[in-house]
């Protein structure tokens, strides 16, 4: 299956979740009816009707009403306490987010191994949590989507792993984000809570019970009696709601746990990286266990099987495979080799764009030549871009590391000071044709002062020899710094990118990638659900976009036109549809409108508007590292991980 195949299974699995659900509180309305038809038995009198008639349609209304109350009230609390996301289940299981300024170098080795499988695989960086009082080997991924992600670790991870064994479980958990499993999982423990808390407010109504007739000493009290009764009748029947959670939690998770295992593999191309964690679980004393009250309720989002008590209920009750099974499937998954087929492709045109020449004079000092596009990035074919979306290789993994380590140190340094790493985005923005950069200079200078120019200046030479393609990926790495700006400071970054975006209100398609990718990761708001099915609704915004992508790395109008009319043919009903002949006029507030709308397209008609916004720019086999970055850009603005094809 592809991300968007993954992505509709998981919707599926949403409406397999909530049919189990239903299930289960059935289950349990039958089994308090028992119990209020047996207490009806034993206090029968003429006014009840006796202890023949087991069909009492009232007692039935008022048992389901107040189940369905109890546990729909139950579940909806617990979803509203998760809103947050990963982060609120993070702390809930004990974790600390880790500072990307740790001075720890098990932490430090944590937070890069998750920053590269990041932007290998085109996710946002997520926030990393460290489990301290956690000595198992476990780790889990949460959050509703991509953009608001955590990755947890606990701290056996660390201690116990070595650097390829916790990039296997990391790239385990990058599946879990990547096949959408994310936010099914998080819905899992808002549902099964509803169905933990009558044995949760049984064991309370208990406690009270006892500490009530003790300080009474009242042995012949019916009424207290009764309540007892209906305590320990909601203690077991509540315990049979914990079981049927097991139940839902093992049929959703467990399959994909062996999905998960095998693309770790695949990611990483080194099966002996997982395999190794695999084993030290079983080898270790604490094995994959979890010490915190609430491991239970997210078990099945772990890595491995968090409580061990449970293992006498057999297998049916276990939220992952056992760990021989893990391995032995382990051992049949083909590891990939040697390099990557999207490595190979079209060449790329190495020409520069007009604005492209160095202009001396940005900062007080020599200004260092620039060779751009010595280096080509790769050209996939339509086809091959789809393939990789959602994916990631090791050859990417290994690009991502030496660009990493080979930044300059005022770059590196960068990444974890969020001044710093706003400045560097500026001295991204700002274009080498003079015009241009005396404006957006000025609008510096205007705002932050003469030292930030400076500042800036000193930058831009460093970043302006990055490889093609390696702009975006710098700025993905800048992210997690970003994020810690202030709100008032972050405000006046954002404001500051859009006008070196605009510089005199007109949009540089230049700049337009990097703008879309900000946007995209420092957005608050958790995207719009993906519902729309049919392509009637988005066909105008579908347009707009493969216009705007139509319009780059093309000189001759007549091949832009051919671009675009290639694209809209891969549209559903495009035979059915007017198609203009010329391209559609593109503002940037119409663009961003249209991506809005086509971020609420279901997954399959996504795969298709996708599709052909990659046909657009990869169909002529002269790709620029323009059209590539855009081409990106965009995709990943529609909530898809699109990778870096570099060189």
């Amino acid at each position: 299956m592809n991300f968007f195949e993954h992505q509709d299974q998981a919707r599926r699995n949403t409406t397999k979740l909530l049919l189990l659900f239903g299930l289960s509180i059935a289950v349990m309305i039958a089994a308090f009816y028992g119990v209020a038809i047996a207490i009806l038995f034993t206090q029968a009198t003429p006014a009840l009707g006796g202890p023949g008639l087991l069909w009492r349609p009232g007692v039935l209304f008022w048992v389901a009403s107040g189940t369905l109350t109890f546990m729909v009230v139950g579940s909806s609390t617990k979803l509203a306490q998760l809103s947050q996301g990963g982060h609120s289940l993070a702390k809930g299981l004990g974790g600390r987010e880790l500072n990307p300024l740790t001075d720890d170098l098990d932490e430090q080795r944590l937070i890069n191994v998750v920053s590269e499988m990041a932007l290998a695989s085109g996710t946002p960086i997520p926030a990393v949590y460290l489990l301290d009082d956690e000595p198992g080997i476990n780790a889990f991924a949460a959050g509703f989507t991509a953009d608001k992600a955590v990755i947890g670790v606990t701290r056996g991870c660390l201690d116990q792993l070595s650097r390829d064994e916790l990039q296997g479980v990391i790239g385990h958990e990058f599946s879990h984000i990547l096949n959408g499993d994310m936010g099914l999982n998080l819905k899992l423990i808002g549902v099964i809570h509803g169905l933990l808390l009558i044995y949760i407010a049984g064991r309370l109504m208990l406690r009270l019970s006892y500490y009530d007739g003790a300080s009474r000493r009242s042995k012949d009290d019916k009424g207290a009696g009764a309540v007892l009764a209906a305590a320990l009748a909601m203690v077991v029947i509540g315990y049979l709601g914990v079981l049927c959670g097991r139940l839902i939690k093992s049929a959703v998770s467990r399959e994909r746990e062996f999905l998960a295992d095998a693309s770790a593999v695949q990611f990483t191309r080194n099966s002996e990286g997982l395999t190794g964690a695999l084993r030290k679980i079983g080898q270790i004393q604490a094995g994959s266990t979890m010490v915190s009250p609430m491991a239970e309720t997210a078990s099945h989002l772990l890595f491995g099987e968090a409580n061990g008590n449970l293992s006498f209920l057999g297998g049916w009750f276990a939220t992952h495979p056992p760990l021989g099974e893990r391995l032995r499937r382990l051992g049949q998954v083909p590891i990939p080799e040697g390099a990557s087929p999207l490595g190979v492709g079209a060449s790329i045109s190495s020409s520069s764009s007009p604005d492209d020449s160095l202009v001396m004079g940005l900062h007080r000092g020599t200004s260092t030549a620039v060779q751009p596009g010595i280096t080509a990035i790769a050209s996939p074919a339509p086809s091959q871009f789809m393939t990789a979306i959602g994916t990631t290789d090791a050859r990417r993994l290994e690009q991502v590391r030496s660009l990493l380590s080979e930044l300059p140190a005022e770059v590196k340094a960068a990444l974890q000071d969020p001044t710093a790493a706003a400045e560097v985005v500026y001295a991204l923005l700002v274009r080498t044709k003079p015009a241009l950069q005396t404006q957006q200079i000025e609008y510096l200078s205007n705002t932050y002062g003469p030292d930030c120019r400076g500042r800036v200046g000193q930058i831009y030479n460093r970043v302006r020899a990055l490889k093609p393609g390696q702009d975006l990926l710098l700025l993905e790495a800048l992210v997690p710094a970003l994020r810690q700006l202030d709100p008032e400071a972050g405000r006046k970054f954002i404001q500051t990118a859009q006008a070196l975006s605009q510089p005199g209100g007109r949009l540089l398609l230049s700049n337009y990638p990097l703008q879309l990718i900000l946007r995209k990761r420092l957005s608050s708001h958790l995207g719009q659900p993906a519902t729309i099915t049919d392509i009637n609704d988005l066909w105008g915004d579908a347009l707009v976009v493969l216009a705007l992508l139509a319009r780059v790395g093309h000189s001759r109008s007549e091949d832009a036109i051919y671009a675009f009319k290639l694209g809209i043919s891969q549209l559903p009903g495009a035979k059915t549809q007017a198609s203009p002949n010329e391209l559609l006029p593109v503002n940037s507030t119409d663009i961003n409108a249209s991506l809005s709308r086509l971020e609420q397209a279901a997954p399959k008609l996504k795969q298709t508007i996708v599709d052909a916004c990659a046909h657009t720019v990869l169909a002529d086999n002269d790709v620029t590292p323009a059209e590539m970055g855009l081409l990106r850009a965009v995709v990943i603005t529609l909530d898809c991980p699109a990778p870096p094809f570099l060189t």
